[in-house]
């Protein structure tokens, strides 16, 4: 249903409500669709709710920010091709006042590397990505020395670069050129948190805000990350969506590596340039639900020097300039998107559970959903594979290349 539907409705019954979308988190999603809502339709009010406007600890500052299209699901790699567009024209689409957003997109590829035992995946994922157009090469192991000669390949049977259209860029920069974009564009940010919500059988009337407000909405977009559970649950729904610590590490390295791209190893581990140094993850030792957002520095020690050490021999000298910690909006239930309205709730959307590719995704599916939520279908990407009824339905959309 779309919002001039859900106004025509509202006012037919006589009770005349406003028709705003309010956003809940204004994080990289939220912010995304705010933008392409306020961009589509400036009739439309906008409202995201935050409750730490400077993002602190908001999972989209603390995401690596890389983009690929080195995924399993074909939805997958449509959507990053999508947003790599949007990536290339950053500048002329959130331009504000004269001011163009640089977030320093770096395209260098991705690189994941397989032992013998891992090969034949590699190769069925490699089909898929080719046959959605992504420009991605397999490479035997002599191919890879010759390509970077610092890498150990003796243990390796294949590796998939990423030949085009894939990167990495800073995702804060990304994150606040979105949200200035969304408020000249009319959007309204507003410091608070939900902390309640009140039914009406399928639909949701009023949202009460921790500063007291009470709000009157049309829809609802659960946008919150990894607090979309607890908003959820706010509603009466259980998503299944938990906030899963990621520590990642930065490094210097002596030696000069030219060349290097974002390395996935067989081990688990993940790498790239960040400038002059480096930055990386292990697979966690720990992976329960909300742990403290403290980088866990075992990961390092234990794990991602020895075997980084091993797969670039230059990397025995490195040194550890610095760490953090970040949350995943993991999807329990099949490591990809949530993205849709509840069937129990015809007036809640959920944009979550983006399980580590929320930010390269969020450009391309703060389209669609805006293009869904305006007119009742969608246009640029078909995202009801996505759909929550999914998980009801116990018919998981498996992604299988997710990193850490």
């Amino acid at each position: 249903m779309s919002v001039r539907r859900l106004r025509e409705e509202s006012c037919g019954k006589g009770s005349c409500v406003h028709c705003d979308i309010t956003i809940i988190g204004g994080g990289i999603m939220g912010s995304s669709l705010a933008y392409w809502l306020t961009r589509l339709d400036p009739n439309t009010t906008v409202t995201v709710i935050e409750r730490d406007l400077s993002y602190r600890q908001a999972s989209s500052a603390l995401s690596a920010a890389s983009l690929r299209q080195q995924f399993t699901t074909p939805l997958n790699i449509r959507i990053s091709q999508r947003s790599f567009a949007f990536l290339n024209t950053v500048g002329d689409r959130l331009e504000v006042d004269g001011h163009r957003p640089d977030i320093a997109f770096r395209e260098g590829g991705y690189l994941y590397l397989a032992t013998a035992a891992g090969a034949e995946r590699l190769q069925r994922a490699h089909r898929i990505q080719r046959a959605e157009g992504a420009s991605v090469a397999l490479l035997a192991p002599d191919e890879l020395k010759d390509r970077c000669p610092w890498l150990q390949v003796d243990d390796l049977a294949l590796g998939s670069l990423g030949i085009a259209g894939e990167g990495w860029f800073d995702g804060q920069s990304l994150l606040m050129a979105f949200a200035r974009r969304a408020r000249a564009q009319g959007a309204s940010y507003r410091r608070a948190e939900l902390v309640a919500m009140d039914r009406d059988g399928a639909r949701i009337t009023r949202l009460q805000l921790s500063d007291g407000t009470s709000m009157s909405t049309g829809w609802v977009v659960n946008a919150a990350g990894a607090w979309a559970s607890e908003v959820a649950r706010l509603a009466g729904v259980v998503l299944p969506i938990s906030a899963r610590r990621r520590s990642v590490f930065v490094l210097r390295c002596p030696t000069a590596l030219p060349g290097f791209p974002l390395l996935i190893d067989p081990t688990g581990f993940w790498i790239r340039p960040e400038g002059e140094r480096f930055i990386a993850g292990a697979v966690p030792m720990d992976d329960a639900p909300n742990l403290p957002l403290e980088p866990d520095h075992r990961e390092f020690e234990a794990a991602l020097w020895p075997a980084l050490a091993t797969r670039v021999p230059a990397f025995e000298a490195l040194r550890v300039e610095g760490a953090w910690a970040g949350y995943y909006d993991m999807n329990d239930f099949d490591q990809n998107a949530i993205v849709g309205v509840h069937p129990d709730l015809l007036n809640f959307h959920v944009m979550a559970g983006f399980s580590g590719h929320g930010m390269q995704q969020a450009p391309a599916v703060g389209e669609s959903l805006a293009e869904y939520l305006l007119t009742g279908r969608f246009g640029t990407l078909d995202l009801s594979p996505l759909a929550v009824d999914r998980i009801g339905a116990h018919q998981p959309l498996r992604e299988f290349n997710i990193i850490g």
